[in-house]
C-alpha cells in the first residue's frame, strides 16, 4: 500500500509539471512593461502606484470595471511587506462570517471598534469600511482567482472589548500553485527565509502542526503521514525547476493570486520604475512622470492614481521625525516603502492625518547575521513569548510587562518602558523545556537549528540563571527572582504582577495542551536557560494621508483632491494606530482598494 501510494503521488507530480510548463508558454503575455514600450503623453484611466496587498487589489478592481490600468513598482518583485505576512484580512459582515459565526454583525464590529479606537480616527471613514467590507469581498471573489477562508478560531486581539469575536472576521487567502504564473513567478517577493522549511518550502499553521506530529511520531498517523509526504515530494519537485517551492500559502498565495488575476485581466505592470512627478492641472491630479533606467514617461490619467506604495517607514527623514530611536534595521518590512512618493503628494496638496495613539504598528523581533551576510529580521508574533515557560526581562533581568498582550501593544511596551528602564533590547527566556517545545525565535522547537543559533550567537545560553545572567549583563538575583514568580504563579494560574493569560486572546497565544490553570504560564526550571534579544520592530505605518470615504486625500482645507487616493499602509490609519485584531491592515487595504478604484473609474468615465 505504502509503495503504490509514493507510486502514485510521483506519477502525479510528473503530470502536474507538464501541465504547468505547457500553460506558462500559452499564457506567455505582455503584462510585464519597459518604459520604452509606453509613449510619451500615454493615457490611462487608473494608475496604482505600489504592487502590495493593497495596491495589486486596487489594480484588479478597476481592472474588472473594464479600466485601463496601469500599476508601478519601484522595486524588482510583486507583493510588498504582504508576501512576507501571514495575509490575515480583517473585514466584517463577509458571505464567509456565518460559517463560523453567524451571530456576529455590523453593529457588533462598530460598537467593538469605536471602543477600540475611539477619536483616533475618523469615525465615517471607519463606517465606510464596515458597510463596504462584504462587497469588496465578494466582487474580488467572484471575478477572480483571489478566494478566502475563514479560520473557526482567531479571535480580535482586544477580545475584552464589547464586540469582539473569536472568529468570522479573519479572513485568510487559499493556498495557491505558484506554476500557474508560468514565466511570471519570479516577480513575487519571496517569504523571509526564516519562515520556511527544506530550503524555501513555505508553511503555514496547519503544516507546522502536521510537521510536528510527523517528526514527534510519523507512523502515528496515516493521514498526516500522506499529507506530509505529498507536500515535501512537491517540493523537492518544485527545487528540480524553481529556487524555492511553487506551492504558496499565506501573503505568498495572496500576492500569487492577485498576479495571475491581473495577467488575465490586462493590467500593464512596471517594475523598478519610480515616481518623478505628480501633476495636479485645473480638474485635479492628471499626470504623473515615470522613470525607469535613466528613461521619462510622462502618463496622462483620466480617472486618477491611487497611492498604495506601503507608508513612510523607510523615509531616513520622516522615520527619525516620527519614530525617534527606532533603528531601521530592526524593521522586517519589504524595502519599497520609502515614503519618496508622499513628498510628491504633498506638494499637490495632500496632508498626513493625526491623533494616532502611534505612527507605526510593532512586532517584537530578533536579529541575525545569516551566512550570506544579510539581516534577519524575525518577528515573535505567536509562538513563542506567550508560551508556558517563556518571560521577557528588561536588562536588570526584571519583567515589565504582560507577554501575552499582542505584539503590537508590546512594542509600544518596549519603547515606553525603555525611558526609564533600559528595556531595548529586552531578553526572551525560557528554560531546556520551553525550547524543546516551542522553539525560540529563528529556532524550531525539538532544538532544531539550535547548535548553529549558539554558535553564532543568535541564542545565549547557561547551565544556570546566574550563569545566563552573567553573559546576558543582566543581575542574577533579578533574573532569578523573574523565574521563581513566574514557578509561583504557574500553580496557581495568576500572574500577580501583570495578570497574564487573562483574556480570552491571550489564553489563545498560550498552549491549549498545557497541564497548568493558566495556558501561558509555566516554570522556568529546567537547565539549560536560553535568552534570544527582541527589539521594537516596526512592521507597517498607521500614520498616511488623511481621506475621506471613498480613500479620496484631502488637503489642509478637509477638501478632496480630485484623481489623488491613498490606500494601504499610504492612508492614514482608520484604526488610529490601534491593532484591535489579526489583519487590520491588510482589511482596510481591500476594502478602501474596492472604494477608491470604484470611484476613480467613475471619475474616468465621467
Amino acid at each position: 500500500m505504502l509503495k503504490k501510494y509514493w507510486y502514485n503521488l510521483l506519477k502525479w507530480n510528473t503530470v502536474l509539471k507538464i501541465t504547468s510548463s505547457t500553460s506558462s508558454r500559452r499564457t506567455r503575455s505582455l503584462m510585464l512593461k519597459r518604459i520604452e514600450d509606453i509613449q510619451d503623453g500615454e493615457r490611462y484611466d487608473v494608475v496604482v502606484v505600489g504592487a502590495g496587498g493593497a495596491g495589486m487589489s486596487a489594480a484588479l478592481y478597476a481592472a474588472i470595471d473594464g479600466a485601463k490600468v496601469l500599476l508601478v513598482e519601484s522595486t524588482e518583485y510583486v507583493g510588498g511587506t504582504t508576501a512576507y505576512s501571514g495575509a490575515t484580512t480583517w473585514i466584517v459582515g463577509t458571505r464567509h462570517a456565518p460559517k463560523v459565526n453567524p451571530k456576529d454583525s455590523l453593529q457588533d464590529a462598530k460598537r467593538f471598534l469605536d471602543l477600540a479606537v475611539g477619536e483616533r480616527s475618523d469615525p465615517r471613514v471607519r463606517q465606510a469600511f464596515l458597510d463596504n467590507g462584504a462587497d469588496a469581498v465578494a466582487k474580488i471573489e467572484d471575478n477572480s482567482h483571489v478566494k478566502y477562508r475563514p479560520r473557526d478560531f482567531h479571535p480580535d486581539y482586544l477580545s475584552e472589548l464589547e464586540g469582539s469575536t473569536t472568529c468570522g472576521r479573519a479572513l485568510e487567502p487559499y493556498p495557491f500553485d505558484g506554476r500557474l504564473l508560468g514565466e511570471h513567478f519570479n516577480l513575487i517577493r519571496p517569504p523571509i527565509p526564516e519562515f520556511t522549511v527544506l530550503k524555501g518550502m513555505m508553511v503555514d499553521r496547519d503544516d507546522i502542526l502536521r510537521l510536528m506530529a510527523f517528526i514527534k511520531q510519523w507512523w502515528g498517523s496515516w493521514d498526516t503521514f500522506k499529507y506530509v509526504t505529498r507536500i515535501m515530494l512537491r517540493h523537492a519537485g518544485d527545487r528540480l525547476r524553481y529556487p524555492r517551492g511553487t506551492r504558496l500559502v499565506m501573503g505568498n498565495a495572496l500576492i500569487g493570486r492577485l498576479l495571475l488575476s491581473i495577467r488575465e485581466r490586462g493590467v500593464s505592470l512596471m517594475t523598478e520604475t519610480r515616481v518623478t512627478e505628480l501633476r495636479r492641472g485645473a480638474e485635479g491630479v492628471d499626470a504623473l512622470v515615470l522613470s525607469q533606467r535613466g528613461v521619462s514617461r510622462r502618463i496622462e490619467v483620466t480617472g486618477g492614481v491611487i497611492m498604495a506604495t506601503g507608508g513612510f517607514n523607510r523615509h531616513p527623514q520622516r522615520r527619525a521625525q516620527l519614530m525617534p530611536g527606532a533603528d531601521v534595521n530592526w524593521c522586517p518590512g519589504g524595502p519599497g516603502h520609502t515614503g519618496a512618493l508622499h513628498e510628491l503628494a504633498e506638494a499637490v496638496g495632500a496632508r498626513y492625518g493625526e491623533g494616532e495613539l502611534s505612527p507605526c504598528f510593532w512586532a517584537p523581533v530578533s536579529i541575525r547575521k545569516r551566512k550570506d551576510g544579510s539581516q534577519a529580521v524575525f518577528p515573535h508574533f505567536v509562538f513563542d513569548r506567550a508560551k508556558p515557560g517563556m518571560m521577557i526581562v528588561n536588562q536588570h533581568g526584571k519583567r515589565y510587562y504582560n507577554e501575552s498582550i499582542s505584539y503590537h501593544l508590546t512594542g509600544i511596551t518596549m519603547q515606553a518602558a525603555n525611558k526609564t528602564t533600559p528595556s531595548v533590547p529586552s531578553f526572551l527566556v525560557t528554560d531546556a523545556d520551553g525550547m524543546r517545545k516551542y522553539g525560540m525565535g529563528m529556532v524550531r522547537p525539538n532544538k532544531m537549528g539550535l547548535a548553529e543559533a549558539l554558535a553564532d550567537g543568535y541564542v545565549v545560553s547557561g547551565n544556570t540563571l546566574a550563569e545566563l545572567a552573567r553573559k546576558l549583563g543582566v543581575e542574577a538575583a533579578n533574573l532569578e527572582q523573574a523565574a521563581a514568580d513566574i514557578g509561583r504563579f504557574a500553580k496557581t494560574g495568576v500572574d500577580e504582577h501583570f495578570q497574564r493569560g487573562t483574556t480570552l486572546y491571550q489564553r489563545a497565544n498560550g498552549d491549549a495542551t498545557w497541564s497548568g490553570p493558566n495556558p501561558s504560564l509555566g516554570p522556568i526550571e529546567t537547565a539549560p536557560f536560553y535568552a534570544v534579544r527582541l527589539y521594537p520592530g516596526d512592521i507597517g505605518a498607521a500614520k498616511g494621508f488623511q481621506t475621506d470615504e471613498n480613500a479620496r486625500a484631502l488637503d489642509a482645507a478637509d477638501q478632496s483632491i480630485p484623481g489623488l487616493y491613498a490606500v494601504g499602509n499610504d492612508q492614514q490609519s482608520i484604526m488610529g494606530g490601534t491593532y484591535p485584531g489579526p489583519g487590520i491592515t491588510l482589511g482596510p487595504g481591500v476594502v478602501f482598494a474596492y472604494l477608491a478604484a470604484r470611484d476613480a473609474v467613475a471619475r474616468a468615465r465621467r
